[in-house]
C-alpha cells in the first residue's frame, strides 16, 4: 500500500478580497496538515478559524494565494482526484420539490453510475442512512436531520477513497449521530479516509483516531486521540494539613481552605504513586476522585478562547 498521504497541505495561505482600497482579509496563513490512508480526522476550531476554507481548498473550489494543496497525490481539484472524494458541505441546499430518490439518481448518473448499478447503489445509501421507505417523499416534508442524512448518503454514493465532510453533526439528533458513528466506523474498515469538521466535539473524541485544532488559519494542536484522553484523565488529591504540602516533585497544589490543599494530577503523574506518599508523609487524605476534563474545555484551553 502507498504510503503517500491522502490529504497533504504545506504552507497554505488563502486570502479574500474585501473592496477597494481594503486589505484583503487572511482567512488561512502558514497552514500545514496531512491525512494519511485509513484515518479518520476531526478538523476542529473556533467560527471564523478557516476551517471551511481549507476544505474548500482541498476540493479545488478556490485557489491559494500560496503553498500547495494535494488530494490523493494529485493538486487539488485534478478531476481524476475529484471521481474519487465524497464531499459534504456545510450547507447543503437542495429543490424542495424533488425527491430524495431522484435527487440521488441525478448524483448517481453525474458520478458515472448507470442503469442497474446506479439504481443498485441508490437504494444501498438510502438504507444506510435510514432513509428507505421515505425516498419518495417531496424534499420540502423533510426535516433538518432528515436533510443532513440525504447529504450523507449523496457523499457516500460514488464509494469514495476519501470522505471530506464539513459540519458532518449539523442538524441529527443522537440517534442519527449513532448512526453517523457506525456508518463511519464501517467505512474506516474498508481502509477509506475520513477527514470531517465539526462543532459537536463529544462526537470528534468518539468518532477520530486524531484531531487537528486550528485557530486563526493554523493549527494549533495535533494528537492521536489516545494520547488527547489520556491527557484529560485528571486527578485530584485533596489533603488537611496545617503546613503547606510538600512533595518529592513538582506538582500543581492549591490551597483550597482552612489547612486544606487540592493537588492535581495528570494519569501520567502517576497518581496512585503521590497517593502513597501523601499516606507516607502522615499527611490527611480527605478526597481522592478523577473529575472529567471534556474536549470542550480542552479546545477552549488550547485557543484560549470561548467556543461560539
Amino acid at each position: 500500500m502507498s504510503t503517500e498521504p491522502v490529504i497533504e497541505i504545506k504552507d497554505l495561505r488563502v486570502e479574500y478580497k474585501r473592496g477597494l482600497g481594503l486589505k484583503p482579509l487572511v482567512a488561512v496563513d502558514g497552514l500545514n496538515l496531512r491525512v494519511e490512508r485509513g484515518e479518520v480526522v476531526g478538523f476542529i476550531g473556533p467560527n471564523g478559524a478557516g476551517k471551511s476554507t481549507t476544505i474548500k481548498a482541498l476540493l479545488g473550489f478556490i485557489f491559494p494565494k500560496r503553498g500547495s494543496v494535494k488530494v490523493l497525490g494529485l493538486p487539488a481539484g485534478h478531476t481524476s482526484a475529484k471521481r474519487r472524494i465524497g464531499y459534504l458541505p456545510e450547507v447543503a441546499v437542495y429543490y424542495p420539490f424533488m425527491k430524495a430518490k431522484e435527487l440521488l439518481t441525478i448524483y448517481g448518473g453525474l458520478a458515472g453510475l448507470r442503469g442497474e448499478e446506479l439504481e443498485r447503489r441508490v437504494d444501498e445509501v438510502l438504507t444506510m442512512v435510514g432513509l428507505k421507505g421515505r425516498e419518495n417523499e417531496l424534499l420540502k416534508k423533510y426535516s433538518k436531520g432528515m436533510l443532513q442524512r440525504l447529504g450523507i448518503a449523496q457523499a457516500f454514493l460514488g464509494d469514495p477513497e476519501v470522505l471530506i465532510l464539513d459540519e458532518v453533526t449539523s442538524g441529527l439528533d443522537p440517534v442519527g449521530r449513532r448512526d453517523l458513528r457506525q456508518i463511519l466506523l464501517n467505512y474506516k474498515k474498508q481502509g477509506k479516509t475520513v477527514f470531517f469538521s465539526s462543532h459537536e466535539l463529544s462526537e470528534v473524541s468518539l468518532m477520530c483516531d486524531r484531531v487537528i485544532i486550528i485557530d486563526q488559519g493554523r493549527v494549533v494542536e495535533e494528537k492521536k486521540i489516545s494520547d488527547l484522553m489520556l491527557e484529560l484523565q485528571s486527578f485530584e488529591v485533596v489533603v488537611r494539613s496545617p503546613t503547606p504540602v510538600v512533595l518529592d516533585g513538582t506538582y500543581k497544589i492549591e490551597k483550597s481552605g482552612d489547612n486544606l490543599y487540592r493537588i492535581s494530577l495528570t494519569q501520567k503523574q502517576k497518581p496512585l504513586d503521590v497517593l502513597t506518599e501523601l499516606i507516607h508523609k502522615n499527611y490527611e487524605v480527605i478526597e481522592f476522585g478523577s473529575p472529567a476534563l471534556s474536549l470542550e474545555e480542552y479546545f477552549v484551553k488550547v485557543v484560549g478562547k470561548k467556543i461560539s
